[in-house]
């Protein structure tokens, strides 16, 4: 009788810790990162098996648990960043500045996600930023709930609450699929300031 408890025992916690992991690599518990985590480039966290048959099992369910269409590295890989660059988790309560250069593809994006992995309620029109509005050399973007001053680009969070960023890029150039994190300069994420900081 014991040895039989000890066996349920055994195989309950089994079944717990395993629930639990595959729970937690697949994004479903609460404050968990949304994050693939295969490859970490200054902050921006993605996996090169996104979207072909090498993905593991938890890189699939994340895949879709969060609606990514993916499609293979050839064609586009992404990257995730839900912190700025103090390390603070992006919230619509402040504004950001998202800067960079030139990007190692034929085409690329920058869209913003609430924390539930989709775009945020809003009719702003200005949920994403891409090559076409960026220009050839460098660039930038307010991530911002309120419109900014003229000229400016932006990107709204306005009902966002907690979001990430997505950057893809489409049709990488030779040689980033091998050598990703020397060939791609990662945009910067600054925050300007917060609701409620002092003045």
């Amino acid at each position: 009788m014991k040895r039989a408890l000890a066996f349920l025992v055994a195989g309950l916690i089994g079944i717990g810790i395993g629930a639990y992991s595959a729970l937690a690599m697949s994004g479903l518990l609460p404050g968990e990162t949304r994050s693939f985590a295969g490859l970490d480039i200054h902050g921006w966290v993605g996996d090169l098996t996104t979207g072909s048959a090498d993905a593991s099992p938890y890189v699939r369910a994340r895949i879709a648990r969060h609606g990514l269409l993916a499609l293979a590295k050839s064609e586009a890989i992404y990257f995730t960043r839900e912190q700025d660059d103090h390390g603070g988790l992006l919230n619509e309560r402040c504004r950001y500045r998202l800067s960079g250069g030139p990007m190692p593809s034929q085409w690329w994006s920058v869209t913003l996600y609430n924390s539930e992995s989709y775009l945020p309620d809003n009719s702003d029109g200005a949920l994403s930023f891409d090559a076409s509005r960026a220009g050839e050399g460098a660039w930038s973007a307010i991530v911002s709930p309120n419109k900014p001053a003229e000229g400016e680009n932006w990107i709204s969070s306005r009902n966002a609450g907690r979001f990430d960023l997505t950057l893809r890029l489409y049709v990488p150039d030779e040689g980033v699929l091998d050598r990703p994190a020397e060939m791609i300069e990662m945009p910067v994420i600054e925050r300007l300031d917060c609701e409620g900081d002092s003045a």
